[in-house]
């Protein structure tokens, strides 16, 4: 057994694919195919279920991904160690997050930690808030932001920015208001582009609906939609209404392409969430990563809980 072999075993794993693993190792596919076989041969068991094009962990897959990770792990701290001593900080963070932090909040933070860490590099992935978890908990990715909270045992949520959502509309939709202020009964007269669920924007709209006079029951829903900026660009187009974040959104409202109402003794607002596993143990260029955010957003993260 040796590090590539794991390394492949690791990224089929993660991908369920022998193809993207491939892709992402920059091997060919055959290449990948015999590392796996080799190592099953040496391990003298099948560490794959290869059923219907679909890829998936035996119980000794398991077994050895649980020690893969660990092992993999274990040489890129070794070598990060190596390079801090040697005054380098360099590295790869993979990060996981929902699309308004992806678009909105994410790059202003990276451009300012890039100045002062140039030689490390981001994965950044999009996923509704609900996938984000199980993408940390797999070590597909290391770090998420979300828009909702989901109890887990396992993951550690830290309050980063509170966000406000606002009701945006067409550019001709008047509403009844007082300085931009509806009543919320007018909800039940509006059309709805909505997101899909999973979705931690859908969450929270959904979860203060079922708070007032108004429940979600009582919107009239013309579509369902994956994206925030798909759903920016419907209302923009007449196609409905719908509570987006306003910091989204900000742009065309200032350029008077939409309009933005709040709802009267309702406020829809959230919190955003950094969120990491309390299992994961952390590179020295990750370490740099939370130290950075943490003064960056003012988080209370204690540091001391990484020092090991």
């Amino acid at each position: 057994m040796d590090i590539k072999q794991l390394e492949v075993f690791v990224a089929v794993a993660k991908h369920k694919s022998f193809s993207k693993a491939a892709r992402e190792l920059f091997l060919t596919q055959p290449t990948v195919s015999s590392h796996i076989q080799n190592l099953e041969n040496e391990m003298q068991t099948v560490l794959l279920n290869r059923n219907n094009k679909t890829i998936t962990l035996t119980d000794s897959g398991h077994i050895l991904y649980n020690h893969a990770i660990v092992i993999l792990n274990d040489c890129k701290k070794a070598v990060y160690d190596i390079k801090e001593y040697s005054g380098k900080i360099e590295g790869s963070i993979s990060i996981v997050c929902s699309s308004v932090p992806e678009a909105h909040l994410f790059p202003s933070f990276l451009n300012k930690f890039c100045e002062k860490y140039p030689n490390i590099t981001f994965t950044i992935n999009h996923c509704n808030s609900n996938l984000v978890i199980p993408e940390i908990l797999s070590e597909r990715a290391t770090f998420g932001i979300v828009g909702s909270k989901q109890k887990h045992p396992h993951i550690d949520y830290y309050d980063l920015i509170n966000d406000e959502l606002v009701l945006i509309c067409p550019p001709d939709c008047e509403i009844e208001n007082d300085n931009g202020y509806i009543d919320i009964e007018k909800l039940r007269d509006l059309t709805f582009i909505m997101r899909k669920e999973g979705s931690g924007t859908r969450n929270v709209i959904i979860k203060k609906l079922n708070a007032s006079p108004v429940p979600p029951s009582a919107l009239k829903i013309r579509a369902y939609v994956e994206s925030n900026n798909a759903i920016i660009e419907m209302v923009r187009n007449g196609l409905g209404c719908s509570f987006v974040s306003e910091i989204s959104a900000r742009y065309l409202i200032d350029k008077g392409e939409l309009k933005e109402y709040r709802i009267k003794n309702h406020p829809f607002d959230r919190n955003f969430y950094f969120i990491f596993s309390k299992k994961k143990v952390f590179t020295p260029t990750e370490k740099k990563f939370i130290e950075y955010l943490k003064d960056f957003y003012d988080l209370d993260i204690d540091l001391q809980i990484f020092s090991s």
